[in-house]
């Protein structure tokens, strides 16, 4: 068995099919992807670094090393206050100093780029992923892969389409210790598995309470970074960089802590199972222990059926305890024994039936997976990557499903009996640990309003809602694109 073979994504029916109209296929059938250049091993890539105040100084880091034989030739970022510190470093290393550019429009049309690496606000990933790839350009973008589900379709559409290696940030797949965990779960180390638990347990306090609008800072062009989204002036504190920060928790440009911190667990998760999209999911949560200007969930409980298989994930932004040893990690049972990656991206544990630990796995960092990246651009062949947007598109997608079963919720107090997990006894047991972890944080149930979703039932074929409730959860997956930031072909 291969341990890492990629299922072949465009195979599947009608959303790709839908995908790929929208991204003209059909009326450019004539039009021939855009070849691979000719490129030697030696030659450098020549990169852009698109958003670098946060998770893009890794991907700054990442391509200053010789291990991918890269430039960084262009920085692009909305704000020009934010790229002082990538732009020192660049030149520091590489003698000179990159351009700098703050409009991706004219990124991708750059000819003497070869990869565009994307760490922006989650809204952008897809739009600009896309855009680079119709260019010519491979990609690196960060996790999760897209806003929503169908824009990750398009994204698998576009790589195969231009004949693109896009890489997805989920850099855990290329570290030893988790492929190393991985291979145990799927080799029958502890046994038949059929069960996984994410854990996303991370602090994340109240992002305070404005009264109304607040101006953007002035360095930043405010239209460029609402990019596809809607054009209105945040509603949240700009002061302090955290403008940059708490989109996450907004539903118009972020996915909350499932597609922030959670995915990576998400997406481990369902890599040892083996699995791609489920066929039913329903989620339950909140925004507990505090008002603020936040609309997602700091406090949620996910469950994905497989059929021969079931998937639970936790979300707690309040204080909490370790479960099995883990934290932000994966806990795998099987029928003799478990498998618990503990924290993050580069440790694993094998225990067997009496808890005895059998081995540990150790290693791993970023510097993997951007080197991994760059082996791939040059060989050309889509199954060098350990993070192919194929699989970066089917994680992503958990978090959006299970985020709209959420939003669909109605409101509830968490005092009373929720039923909609009895099927898996983990995830019961999980939604008796998180009511006990609100209550020790001061969270009155029976007057702290959350929401309980519907259990949705998905096609998994084109990757829509079937059955009750699907006429509301189909048209959340996707969304519109505000005027001048849509996806189009080029000549």
């Amino acid at each position: 068995m291969d341990l890492f073979s990629r299922r072949e994504f465009l195979e599947r029916g009608a959303i790709l099919s839908a995908a790929a109209t929208a991204l003209g296929t059909g009326a450019a059938a004539a039009d021939k992807p855009v070849s691979a250049a000719t490129r030697s091993a030696n030659d450098r890539l020549r990169v852009a670094v698109v958003g670098v105040n946060g998770r893009g100084m890794s991907h700054v880091a990442g391509f200053l090393s010789k291990s991918t034989n890269a430039e960084i030739t262009v920085v692009c970022d909305c704000d020009e206050a934010v790229i002082g510190k990538a732009m020192k470093l660049i030149g520091t290393i590489q003698g000179k100093a990159p351009k700098f550019e703050k409009d991706i429009r004219k990124v991708v049309e750059d000819k003497s780029i070869d990869v565009v690496s994307i760490a922006t606000p989650n809204h952008w990933h897809a739009l600009m992923a896309i855009w680079a790839m119709q260019n010519g350009k491979d990609v690196y973008v960060e996790k999760p892969a897209s806003h929503n589900i169908r824009e990750g379709a398009m994204m698998v559409v576009a790589a195969r389409k231009y004949e693109r290696i896009c890489q997805v940030g989920t850099q855990s797949r290329s570290n030893p210790a988790m492929r190393d965990a991985v291979a145990a779960v799927r080799g029958g180390k502890i046994g038949k598995v059929d069960l996984a638990i994410g854990l996303c347990y991370k602090s994340r306090p109240s992002i305070g309470k404005v009264t109304g609008p607040q101006t953007p800072p002035k360095t930043m062009d405010y239209d460029l970074w609402c990019g596809p989204a809607e054009l209105a002036m945040p509603h949240r504190k700009t002061k302090n960089g955290t403008v940059h920060y708490d989109w996450h928790w907004t539903w118009e440009y972020g996915n909350g802590d499932l597609g922030n911190q959670g995915v990576h667990q998400m997406d481990v998760a369902r890599w040892a199972l083996g699995k791609g999209f489920p066929s039913g999911v329903v989620s339950a949560g909140g925004r507990f222990g505090y008002i603020d200007d936040g609309e997602t969930a700091n406090t949620q409980l996910s469950l994905f059926d497989y059929g021969d298989a079931k998937m639970v994930f936790e979300v707690r932004g309040l204080k909490t305890d370790k479960y099995k040893g883990a934290d932000v990690g994966v806990i795998w049972l099987g029928t003799e024994g478990m498998v618990v990656c503990p924290n993050y991206y580069s440790s694993g544990i094998v225990y067997d039936k009496a808890g005895n630990v059998v081995v540990k796995y150790t290693g791993g960092n970023d510097q993997n997976h951007f080197d991994n990246f760059a082996r791939a651009v040059r060989s050309r062949k889509v199954a060098d990557l350990n993070a192919d947007i194929s699989e970066g598109h089917i994680s992503a997608s958990l978090c959006h499903l299970a985020n709209i079963s959420y939003r669909l919720g109605a409101e509830a107090t968490f005092d009373k009996d929720i039923t909609e997990f009895a099927d898996c006894s983990e995830a019961a047991a999980a939604l008796g640990r998180m009511k006990s972890h609100l209550t020790a944080n001061g969270v009155d149930l029976s007057k702290a309003v959350g929401r309980v979703g519907p259990k949705l039932t998905l096609d998994t074929k084109t990757e829509t809602f079937i059955g009750s409730g699907a006429d509301r959860a189909n048209p959340m997956l996707s969304r519109e694109y505000r005027k001048g930031f849509e996806v189009k072909e080029t000549a």
